[in-house]
């Protein structure tokens, strides 16, 4: 009883009201890559930029062990719905957590990733999500954790239908799933938990042809959208996130709290996408999720946003070459770019994380000095390369696109490398590749050394960030279209 007082008393210390005081800034990470930082790195980092929220694509033991007592809020999520697939599973589940529900900050608890987006084409799959959900809020309930840990699932923009929204009024969900998204907005608003929005704002204004400017706010917006009873829109942040705010209102639930689970500017693998565009998109979009401005269905009400994500994640296999530069970090620790995580705008970098070791100055590269020399084959050694490696970069509009054919042979092949920590049997494609020390990048094209292989313990890939249709063959296909017809 005295630790359930202490756990009730701590976090409301921490400040675990939704809604109350200034918009709060947390960061999601995922570990989709081959270099995965160290889980005791990351809360240093995370520490050390003065970040208290941080959401993760699991709830394994290491990583729950490295956040054990740090000051950092932690939402966890859960992949296997058949493991909570009853109130005693969920029960089960929650013992095996119990010390980490009251020492390593664990606030809410997210029940798979994009549950309702999938159902519009799957209700089977959809209904296992909110069995899961059911047992787990129940579960959560009986064991009087219910004012501590909120159940919730996280919800991309695909749930509405802005393919056909011009202005947020016209917003609502998917009738496909609308059924079912009323019903769990019922179950939320009982529980005093809050809705999980994920936005994709880029994704949207290059989709509607409005100029990447106007995705967030900004000094001079490019355009201005106005709404029913006065208001006015002057970013695509603002518009997704007052559709969500319509949509509630039209499902009989307006008052619902909702928290930003994602949003983030990917810095390759799209036209637009850099280092360059994802400082000037955070430093006017953090500044005004914590100013307290609201937006205009809801104004002056803080925006909870939380930044997608901490490094980028080159296993992610997403449909969209770009879902694997999310980071506002590279796999070795070093930042991008420019971010005030403290949401004040000032140009400064963030910390550097500690401890990284970056591998050799080596690269493996392309090599024609072959004998019987076939280039039909170098591009099958090139596709072989791009099934295993990241080679999103090489796509229309990513920073390595305009190589050469030889350059880009040379960047697959050293991705792969890289990606083997430089295992020189991971440089022998075919003989059209050498191990070099010369530094084989271009201008705006950089050809990476990865970190050294750190402690990587148990390790379980998992679809996290924006991973709506998990399509990987459509990047290898990308990449082999934009060689060929470069050949």
């Amino acid at each position: 009883m005295i630790c359930k007082i202490a756990f009730i008393v701590a976090a409301i210390l921490l400040g675990l009201n939704i809604g109350g005081g200034e918009g709060a800034i947390g960061i999601n990470w995922g570990r989709n890559n081959a270099q995965r930082l160290i889980p005791s790195m990351v809360v240093d980092l995370l520490l050390q930029n003065g970040v208290k929220e941080a959401r993760i694509y699991n709830a394994q033991e290491d990583i729950l062990r490295a956040f054990f007592k740090s000051g950092i809020d932690l939402t966890v999520t859960i992949f296997n719905f058949s493991s909570i697939a009853s109130k005693d599973d969920a029960k089960r589940w929650i013992s095996t957590k119990l010390a980490y529900l009251e020492n390593s900050g664990i606030r809410r608890i997210y029940i798979g990733v994009d549950a309702f987006s999938r159902g519009i084409t799957n209700k089977t799959d959809l209904q296992a999500a909110l069995t899961a959900y059911t047992s787990m809020q129940d579960a959560i309930n009986e064991g009087s954790y219910a004012d501590e840990v909120k159940v919730t699932m996280p919800h991309p923009d695909y749930v509405l239908n802005m393919e056909k929204v011009s202005k947020p009024s016209e917003a609502d969900f998917r009738l496909e799933i609308r059924e079912e998204m009323h019903g769990f907005l019922r179950q939320l608003e009982a529980n005093k938990a809050p809705l999980i929005i994920e936005l994709l704002p880029i994704y949207q204004v290059i989709n509607k042809k409005l100029g990447i400017d106007f995705a967030g706010p900004t000094d001079n917006p490019s355009h201005v959208i106005e709404d029913v009873n006065g208001a006015v829109y002057t970013d695509y942040f603002t518009v997704l996130h007052d559709s969500f705010v319509w949509a509630i209102k039209k499902a009989g639930v307006p008052d619902l709290d909702i928290v930003v689970g994602a949003v983030g500017w990917p810095t390759d693998g799209l036209p637009g996408a850099n280092t360059s565009s994802a400082e000037h998109f955070y430093k006017h979009l953090l500044p005004y999720v914590t100013s307290n401005k609201g937006t205009p269905m809801r104004p002056g009400k803080p925006i909870d946003t939380y930044i997608h994500a901490l490094t980028d994640e080159n296993m992610n296999g997403d449909y969209f070459p770009f879902a694997r530069h999310w980071g506002i970090y590279r796999t070795n620790g070093e930042p991008k770019y420019r971010i005030d995580l403290s949401g004040q705008g000032r140009d400064i970098f963030p910390t550097k994380a500690n401890g990284i070791m970056r591998m050799p100055e080596r690269w493996c590269v392309y090599t024609n000095k072959v004998k019987g020399f076939n280039k039909s084959a170098v591009v099958e050694q090139f596709k072989l390369a791009c099934r295993k490696a990241d080679c999103t970069s090489l796509a229309p509009g990513g920073s390595c696109s305009g190589l050469s054919f030889e350059n880009n042979v040379s960047y697959a092949f050293n991705m792969y490398f890289q990606t083997k920590f430089q295992d020189e049997g991971a440089c022998s494609f075919g003989g059209y590749s050498v191990v070099v020390a010369e530094d084989p990048s271009t201008d705006g094209c950089v050809f990476p050394v990865e970190v050294v292989k750190g402690q990587q313990d148990n390790y379980r890939p998992t679809k996290s960030g924006q991973d709506r249709l998990f399509a990987p063959i459509f990047v290898f296909l990308l990449s082999v279209l934009w060689i060929l017809l470069n050949c």
